[in-house]
């Protein structure tokens, strides 16, 4: 990051899907997710035992509509 260069860091919170970009070298650099993704599915699922983001909530939401949030 050059002198006097403030970080900066934007989330775009999609009605389908979900970003994060970082202000690097000049320009916006959009954060991969765990699955090499740029953009994930804005889901959010709980089980008994854990929470569950993106594409994991998504796959799932058949088998557990109550506890899954989209939105």
């Amino acid at each position: 990051m050059a002198k006097g260069e403030v970080p900066a860091i934007g989330i775009d919170l999609g009605t389908m899907y979900s970003c994060v970009g970082v202000w690097q070298h000049n320009r916006v650099k959009i954060i991969t997710n765990d699955q090499g993704n740029h953009t994930t599915p804005s889901y959010v699922a709980f089980t008994d035992t854990e929470r569950l983001i993106g594409d994991a909530a998504k796959n799932q939401v058949a088998m557990n509509p109550t506890n899954t949030v989209f939105v």
